[in-house]
C-alpha cells in the first residue's frame, strides 16, 4: 500500500469514528429528553450530576454537561491519549449540544414505568456503547474510575459501582427514591446494552498478540498507550515457524487504540483478547502519554 493510499484510508476511518461517536451522542441525547428525563429518570455518572444540576438551578442541560466533563476530558488526555480525548470532546460536544436540539421533542413512551427504564436505558446504552466502541466517551465516570483504581485497592468496575451509587443518592433529592430507584435500574440496563455494542466491555483486558513484528510492537504500544508488555517465543505446530507472542493488559477505554496499533504494526497478527476481572501488582501503572 503507497503513503498516499494509506493517508487517506486513515483519514476515511478517523472521519468514520468521528461520525459515528457523534452519532452516539446524539442517540444518547434522544434518550435521555425523549424517554428519560420527561419521566423524572435519571442516568448514572456526569450526566445524570447534570440533570440534577439542570432540574435545581435551571441551567440548560447541554451546558452543564459541557462544563462538568471539563475536568474529565483532561484526565483521559493524560491517561489514555489524545485521540481519545479529542473524540471524547466530539461525543460530549454532541451529546450537550443534541439535548439543546431536543429539549422540547415529542415523548415516545410516558407513564409505565418499568417501559420506561426499559426503553431509555436500552438507547441510552446503545448511543454511549457507539462512542466507546470508536474510541471516544460521553462521560467522565469511568475515566475517574479507571484514574483511582490506580491509587485504591479497588477494581475499576467495583469504583464505578460506588461513584454511581453516590450519583443516585443525589438523584434522589429532585426525583425521590422512586426516581432513583428506576434511574438506577435505567443505568444498570444501560451498561448492559454497552457491554453488547462494545463486544464484552470489561474492566480490564488482556492482549496476546502473536507477530514477527514484537519489538515494533511493544515499542508502538509503550509510545501511544503507555502500557508496558511481555512476550515470549512462540511456534508455529505445523510449519514450526518462530513467533514471539506479546503480552500486554489494558484498561477497557484503550481496546479500539490498542487495535489500531495492532492492525498498523502487523494486520496479520494473530490476536486473542480476554477479559479480566481485576488486576493488581506488577507493573501495571502506565506512564503519562502525549
Amino acid at each position: 500500500m503507497s503513503p498516499v493510499t494509506k493517508q487517506k484510508t486513515s483519514i476515511a476511518k478517523i472521519t468514520s469514528k468521528a461520525i459515528l461517536i457523534i452519532l452516539g451522542g446524539l442517540i444518547a441525547a434522544y434518550g435521555l429528553e425523549a424517554v428519560l428525563i420527561p419521566n423524572q429518570v435519571s442516568d448514572g455518572g456526569v450526566t445524570g450530576l447534570s440533570i440534577v444540576g439542570s432540574k435545581l438551578f435551571g441551567v440548560p442541560l447541554g451546558v452543564l454537561i459541557a462544563i462538568l466533563n471539563i475536568p474529565f476530558i483532561w484526565l483521559g488526555y493524560k491517561q489514555i491519549g489524545k485521540s481519545f480525548a479529542i473524540f471524547s470532546v466530539l461525543g460530549i460536544a454532541s451529546l450537550a449540544v443534541g439535548t439543546v436540539i431536543m429539549h422540547h421533542i415529542p415523548i415516545i413512551v410516558e407513564g409505565d414505568t418499568l417501559l420506561v427504564t426499559v426503553v431509555g436505558g436500552i438507547i441510552l446504552g446503545f448511543g454511549m456503547g457507539l462512542a466507546l466502541r470508536n474510541g471516544g466517551a460521553l462521560d467522565g465516570i469511568d475515566m475517574l474510575a479507571v484514574l483511582l483504581s490506580k491509587k485504591l485497592p479497588f477494581g475499576t468496575s467495583d469504583l464505578i459501582l460506588f461513584l454511581n451509587l453516590f450519583v443516585f443518592i443525589v438523584v434522589s433529592t429532585v426525583f425521590g427514591l422512586q426516581g432513583a430507584f428506576l434511574s438506577g435500574i435505567a443505568y444498570f440496563i444501560a451498561s448492559k446494552v454497552i457491554h453488547i455494542v462494545e463486544e464484552g466491555l470489561s474492566g480490564s483486558k488482556t492482549f496476546k498478540i502473536i507477530t514477527k513484528e514484537s519489538d515494533v510492537m511493544m515499542e508502538t504500544i509503550r509510545d501511544r498507550l503507555g502500557r508496558t508488555s511481555t512476550y515470549k517465543n512462540a511456534y508455529g505446530g505445523y510449519s514450526n515457524e518462530e513467533f514471539k507472542e506479546v503480552t500486554c493488559v489494558i484498561n477497557r477505554l484503550e481496546e479500539s487504540k490498542m487495535k489500531e496499533i495492532i492492525s498498523e504494526i502487523d494486520p496479520h497478527a494473530f490476536i486473542t483478547v480476554y477479559d479480566v476481572a481485576e488486576v493488581k501488582g506488577g507493573s501495571f501503572r502506565k506512564k503519562d502519554i502525549h
